[in-house]
């Protein structure tokens, strides 16, 4: 008689390892047995917890953009006052988005199938409406959109840049933006 192993963190894991073959090897590049192997399961167990390809990358990349998201949420919240959720801001784009270049990676990955997929695109809406409502703690509806489009761009900006990455250019492009 063959005894099951118990393994109640089996799908959590497989997601986790989802993630790490996207960051290393891009969406084309992720298959069943790489995040098997990854996760260290049987083959049979991708299918298992996961109906197909795209069911476990909306579930992985739902995870890592719940997981931008809180961080992004924490930021704003913990700001008192105006001149705090500036700073908050600058801090988003200079410390939190993007913190290493998995996230940078796995990022970009999403925005790429959300551009091809439209089933995908659900996520990243999910996530700017997020943003959105994080920084209209402080600010105006139009002054959030401004603001979320502005945090996207210089993050892509810096990480990209051949050039180091200046935080005062961060502080002066928030500032102008808060303008009345």
């Amino acid at each position: 008689m063959t005894t099951r192993r118990h393994d109640p963190h089996r799908r959590d894991r497989i997601v986790d390892a989802c993630l790490d073959v996207v960051a290393e090897h891009g969406v084309a590049g992720t298959s069943h047995r790489r995040v098997a192997a990854v996760a260290d399961v049987p083959l049979g167990s991708m299918t298992y917890h996961f109906a197909g390809m795209d069911d476990l990358l909306r579930e992985a990349f739902g995870r890592f953009a719940e997981q931008q998201a809180a961080a992004f949420e924490r930021r704003m919240s913990e700001a008192t006052g105006a001149e705090a959720a500036a700073d908050a801001v600058v801090a988003i784009i200079t410390t939190d988005v993007f913190a290493t270049q998995r996230d940078l990676v796995l990022t970009h990955e999403l925005y790429t199938l959300a551009a091809r997929e439209p089933a995908f695109r659900t996520l990243t809406n999910e996530w700017m409406a997020r943003s959105r409502a994080a920084l209209a703690r402080h600010f105006d509806p139009l002054t959030c959109r401004m603001l979320d489009a502005f945090v996207e761009g210089v993050t892509i900006h810096r990480a990209l840049d051949t050039e180091p990455p200046d935080d005062a250019v961060v502080r002066a492009g928030v500032r102008r933006l808060l303008v009345p």
